[in-house]
């Protein structure tokens, strides 16, 4: 049986690689008549080699591409000879189309570099052997492609690879090799040009079809991500997944990671039936000898050696959205099967992907690559990239739009999230609650500057303090002398002030309080995250209604004339965006309704049965009745 190389052809714009895969569709006979003649008429309409058939047009299929001659997405073709197996992807040479080219990079044994012989290493070539690199990438063929416009020369050729080797140096290559090639006529791509007679190494679609790309591993112990739980009846339990590494057979011992429990393979079933052994690949479901408990996201592994699990993490990340990451702000991790909230801790280092530099940063954009920390939700069962691509890769999701923004490679688990533990107090929130004789929760107003929060905010103490309840008050603009003094207003310190706040509220609910939190925060993400911190029907979100009209009329600051004259940034519902609301528990629209009106709504609220807990209606019946 013939085994599949998987590459992919990278580079700058215009070095060929669109060219040099139609080349290799064609020398390989994988062209049929149909596809050959639809080929022809449209390298008449877009193609850029006069009469001749433009090879590139095979792989770049959007009307997009063919109109601007470029790569934008990634195209995946398949061809053989007979030797091999092949599947390669095209990417983009563009540097706005990285992450497609990553994207591409991803499942790839080889990368075919191409650098045209007339421009010698740039910048692009550069960004994508590190991001090759980094991915995890060991195998590299460089063509220096477009030989024929220099005359075939060995000094361009032998000038160009010497400064290559010299700029990978430090980079996790295992090979590299070098051929002077033509994508555009196939000489030295699948034919021998008789114009190098200096060069004595394979044709490129040789090399292909010889190089060995099998990772000289040793012995790696069983794991298995559960993607789906098989209980169809109360006669069978299975759990079903693909092997990601290693093989178990029946009489295996198994840990369920998170979690530690042990057991047995009773049997391993396959659509045929049961078979003996199941092997990395397999898609098989596992009985076991004994109950335990195991849900999609766990990982089953070797109970003699189990794989690792943590909550906080080192990892390479690159940015795929024009949104920025940030710290602070949370998203989900989907890491094999599994599924958490994860949030950026900080921003270790950005990389200068052309001089392999470290800077600073506080967010990332679009094509970024860094180095983080992450501390998930809930602790996950990983391995390190290096070790295994599919326990060590994982993607980022936007918790609003669902839109992949991130994707990445954990290097390893950061020890302290093992060494630290939650400690347990004899004096717990329900304790320091009943002492206060109320309910402690969290009423945080948002809106925009000038909307009458921190007014209404002020009142509903007043009131709640004049009812004995035992409160604190955190506004936005107090916050800012103290402990979020070391913040501006970029949307990467919103994000970074909103979760400070959010963790001391979080705090003060614990001692038993209600805290009023006044703040504008701009952004739905960074409230659901303080919302995600509290217990249910502990947090009440009071929209603060204003248009801007009306908040501008109020502004006896004159931030608002200073924001319209530029001399304010990033200064919300100007240039800087505010998100409504999409389900407040309740709006307060200060334009028809007095600041005691509104406040008598929120009082209203907080009194009602709808957010009453189990624990205020304990204490207060009599009050839970008459309302």
């Amino acid at each position: 049986m013939q085994d599949a190389l998987r590459f992919i052809t990278c580079g700058s714009v215009d070095d060929g690689k669109s060219t040099l895969i139609g080349r290799l569709l064609y020398e390989s006979k994988q062209i049929f008549d149909d596809h050959l003649s639809e080929l022809e008429h449209a390298s008449g309409k877009y193609g850029t080699q006069g009469k001749e058939l433009d090879l590139a047009l095979l792989v770049d299929g959007l009307q997009a591409e063919r109109e601007q001659g470029i790569t934008i997405d990634v195209a995946y073709r398949f061809f053989s000879t007979d030797h091999r197996k092949f599947i390669v992807a095209d990417t983009p040479g563009h540097e706005q189309y990285t992450r497609n080219m990553a994207t591409g990079a991803s499942t790839a044994d080889l990368a075919v570099l191409l650098i045209d012989a007339c421009k010698g290493v740039l910048p692009q070539t550069k960004r994508h052997s590190r991001i090759v690199s980094m991915i995890g990438v060991r195998h590299v063929v460089v063509a220096v492609n477009k030989m024929d416009r220099v005359s075939w020369d060995a000094a361009t050729f032998n000038t160009i690879v010497a400064e290559y080797l010299t700029f990978i140096e430090g980079l996790s290559f295992d090979s590299v090799h070098a051929i002077p090639v033509s994508a555009l006529t196939g000489e030295n791509v699948a034919h021998r040009c008789v114009q190098t007679p200096w060069y004595k190494g394979p044709v490129l679609l040789e090399y292909l079809e010889q190089v060995d790309v099998s990772r000289k591993e040793e012995f790696h112990p069983f794991r298995m991500p559960v993607q789906y739980v098989n209980h169809p009846n109360s006669e069978f339990r299975g759990y079903c997944g693909s092997v990601a590494a290693g093989s178990i057979k029946a009489g295996d011992g198994i840990r369920v990671v998170p979690g530690g429990a042990d057991a047995k393979v009773k049997s391993i079933v396959v659509w045929q039936g049961e078979q003996a052994v199941a092997n990395t690949g397999d898609a098989v479901t596992l009985t076991l000898d004994k109950e335990v408990d195991v849900s999609r996201g766990q990982v089953l592994s070797s109970a003699e050696d189990p794989i690792q699990s943590s909550d906080q993490f080192e990892a390479s990340v690159i940015c795929l959205s024009e949104h920025h990451l940030m710290p602070g702000r949370p998203y989900f991790i989907k890491i094999h099967t599994a599924q958490v909230g994860v949030t950026i801790t900080d921003i270790k280092y950005k990389l200068d992907i052309n001089q392999g530099e470290r800077l600073a940063a506080k967010v990332l954009e679009l094509n970024d690559i860094a180095v983080v920390t992450l501390y998930t939700s809930h602790p996950v069962a990983f391995e390190p990239y290096t070790q295994a691509k599919l326990l060590g890769a994982f993607i980022l999701i936007d918790r609003m739009t669902n839109e992949t923004v991130g994707a990445g490679m954990i290097h390893f688990a950061l020890r302290r999230a093992s060494n630290v533990h939650w400690q347990a107090m004899d004096v717990n929130k329900a304790s320091r609650a009943l002492l206060k004789s109320q309910q402690p929760r969290c009423i945080w107003f948002t809106g925009l500057s000038g909307s009458g929060k921190s007014t209404i905010a002020n009142l509903l103490e007043k009131r709640l303090y004049s009812e004995n309840r035992h409160t604190v008050l955190l506004d936005g603009d107090n916050m800012r002398h103290g402990l979020c003094r070391d913040l501006g207003f970029t949307e990467a310190d919103r994000v970074e002030n909103i979760r400070r706040v959010s963790e001391t509220a979080k705090l003060m609910v614990d001692a038993g309080l209600i805290v009023l939190v006044s703040f504008i925060s701009p952004f739905r993400e960074d409230r659901d995250y303080a919302r995600s911190l509290f217990e249910p029907g502990e947090f009440i979100e009071v929209h603060v209604d204003a248009d801007i009209e009306a908040c501008e009329s109020r502004d006896v600051k004159g931030l608002y004339a200073k924001a319209r004259k530029g001399q304010i940034a990033n200064f919300t519902g100007i240039d800087s965006p505010y998100e409504k609301p999409l389900s407040p528990d309740v709006v307060v629209d200060t334009v028809k309704f007095s600041p005691e009106e509104c406040v008598q709504r929120v009082m209203d609220l907080i009194k009602s049965g709808a957010i009453q807990s189990d624990v205020e209606a304990a204490m207060f019946p009599c009050q839970a009745a008459q309302t």
